[in-house]
């Protein structure tokens, strides 16, 4: 930490006018969203000198904001923006208006911000960073929000589409203790309304992959990854598929365009440019694709893990390769599905196919990976992994000199529990044990598992507490939360989900199948709920909860659970019972939905849900 005192000598000042942003909050709109978006978008980035590389313009900023100066360091590039920092009463701005493409039905708001404080308290918000769009709030940052280097923020503004509007973050600092509020690496993009929509009545969720290959071969660290992919897929949509879309996940964690996920030399389409923060990739089809019809593409693949321990990053010698490869987006009666990434929760949303991956590497490098693998020799030094999985969501894998240990659960399951330098046996067997009986329980309980085998790595550096993909778990050394990531495997891996859109219907679910595999009943849960608004509900986007991130986990896993032993209580124990496992085999490999759960919960009981949804603020 750094008191912006002691170093404000040394930053470079930018003035850029004395009442700067006086009018920002106000947005100027040049028309309707409803009638610009009848016209045709042009995929951009919208925001101008977003790493602040290239001066001061067009941004307006209180004095000193924009710097290249000592102190702070910049995300990327040599410059940033530093609001606030100084130890007393102090008011920062920085603003630039902005203007998103008539016509573009998507736009994604996204910076990377770093927080350090001087504040010791951990439940008063003293000093507060403020980003808004025209007169909107779109969320708030404070001394609570402080953490080690910079962390990613998407926020979803589609709703300005087609207008020009005042995009200002304001840091407000009190009389006590610093906060420096560090952003950098801005970008506002907008895409979407370029693609043929389907008809209303067309809820088939196309295009269907019917398998993915990929041959991939690392360096000698496991970090970097190239290679080649492959993808078939076919239309089961009345409406002709005109073009398709790449979810490139993981360019999100990059700085747009310096991406870590490079496609190249595709063939079956013509590739656009990159949007959504360079997470889509627009491919137009050389014919339309009619009902019944197939397509395939392939591409080069580059992959370069970044540094971080992370669901797709670098703990010293370990790379974790989560959401890496590139996967077919979703249409539905909704259009595309091109959702902002977001580090706050899941934004994946895909359909059920098969994976055939062959990973190239070095023999003192262990692989785990989605599926069931077979090692054989490579090259010299070098062994080759060759994964296979059957009706999974994405692919995901590991690398690195891991300590493994193994065991079958009792109903047979094969587990393997890799573990980072640093996590002692005792760790690994009792992650081991905890594994056996997660798994036995949660198929008891919803059908049985699937995926051959299950993988769970476990390193005590990652941030976010673990993460799920078919047949592999990232985790801590928890009993609960490795019990969790392995209820993922029914709720999100066998019962998909839109994530993005709704959240809840993994998380919450997920949750309540921790509680009964550990043999809580959730008594009372239900009556410490306490809402922050009016707009607050259980199964709001991830839009609402990237704007309210502090509420995210309260209500999605900690109401959302307590919803679930509320229905429980509400329709008896064999009714839910009977209902969680009769829906799970009804949706096995497919896509659920709210509304769809409401009507299966219904069904399964003769009391009127209507009022208990209302309640519990469950909508669909």
């Amino acid at each position: 930490m750094s008191n912006r005192l002691r170093v404000l000598a040394t930053r470079a000042v930018a003035v850029l006018g004395t009442t700067v942003l006086a009018a920002v909050g106000a947005a100027t709109a040049t028309g309707p969203a409803s009638a610009a978006q009848a016209a045709t978008c042009a995929p951009a980035q919208v925001l101008v000198n977003g790493g602040f590389e290239s001066g001061s313009s067009p941004w307006t900023s209180s004095s000193g904001v924009i710097t290249g100066g000592g102190g702070q360091s910049p995300h990327g590039g040599t410059s940033y923006a530093w609001l606030d920092g100084y130890g007393s009463a102090h008011t920062d701005t920085l603003g630039q208006t902005v203007t998103l493409p008539a016509g573009c039905t998507s736009a994604t708001l996204s910076f990377w911000l770093h927080v350090d404080t001087a504040e010791t308290s951990s439940t008063t918000a003293y000093d507060k960073l403020t980003a808004k769009l025209g007169g909107t709030t779109l969320a708030t940052y404070s001394n609570l929000d402080a953490a080690t280097g910079y962390l990613k923020k998407s926020i979803d503004v589609s709703a300005y589409a087609g207008q020009t509007v005042s995009l200002s973050f304001t840091g407000v600092e009190d009389s006590g203790l610093q906060t420096s509020f560090v952003l950098d690496d801005l970008a506002l993009d907008a895409s979407g309304g370029t693609t043929t929509p389907p008809p209303t009545t067309d809820g088939t969720r196309t295009p269907a992959p019917a398998g993915y290959t990929v041959s991939l071969s690392s360096d000698a660290s496991g970090a970097t990854w190239t290679g080649h992919q492959s993808i078939a897929f076919g239309n089961p949509s009345a409406t002709p598929l005109t073009e398709v879309y790449l979810r490139l996940w993981d360019n999100a964690h990059g700085a747009c365009p310096t991406t870590p996920v490079t496609v190249s030399n595709l063939t079956g389409g013509t590739a656009g440019a990159l949007t959504v923060n360079c997470t889509a990739l627009k491919v137009t089809l050389p014919a339309p694709l009619a009902q019944g019809q197939s397509g395939s593409l392939g591409f080069d693949l580059t992959i370069a893990v970044p540094t971080g321990a992370d669901r797709f990053g670098r703990d010293g010698a370990f790379a974790f390769v989560g959401n890496a490869l590139p996967v077919l987006a979703v249409r539905d009666a909704a259009g595309w599905h091109l959702d902002p990434y977001t580090n706050n929760g899941e934004s994946f949303y895909t359909l059920a196919s098969d994976y055939t991956v062959t990973l190239d590497h070095p023999t003192a490098l262990l692989v785990p990976a989605t599926g069931t693998s077979v090692d054989t020799p490579g090259s010299t030094g070098r062994t080759v992994t060759k994964a296979t999985a059957r009706n999974v969501r994405e692919f995901a894998w590991a690398a690195g000199p891991f300590s493994k240990t193994s065991g079958t659960s009792a109903a047979g399951t094969a587990i393997n529990v890799y573990s980072v330098s640093g996590i002692g046996s005792a760790d690994a067997q009792s992650m081991l044990t905890t594994a056996k009986s997660a798994v036995d329980a949660h198929a008891a309980r919803f059908g049985a598992y699937p995926y051959g085998e299950l993988d769970a790595v476990i390193d005590n550096n990652f941030w976010f507490g673990g993460m799920e993909y078919p047949g592999f778990v990232l985790d801590l050394v928890s009993t609960t939360a490795l019990t969790h990531e392995i209820g993922h495997q029914w709720w999100y891996g066998i019962v998909g989900d839109d994530e993005y859109t709704n959240p809840w219907l993994d998380e919450a679910f997920t949750d309540y199948a921790t509680d009964l595999a550990l043999g809580k009943t959730g008594t009372n849960c239900w009556s410490s709920t306490s809402w922050a608004s009016s707009a607050e509900r259980i199964s709001n986007s991830m839009a609402y909860w990237d704007a309210n991130p502090s509420r995210y986990s309260t209500v999605v896993y900690g109401y959302g659970k307590c919803a679930l032993h509320d229905l429980r209580r509400t329709i008896g124990d064999g009714a839910m019972t009977t209902l969680l496992h009769d829906y799970a085999a009804a949706h096995r490999y497919g896509i659920s939905t709210t509304a769809e759960f409401k009507a299966a919960a219904q069904a399964a009981t003769t009391v009127d849900l209507a009022p208990f949804w209302a309640q519990h603020r469950i909508d669909g």
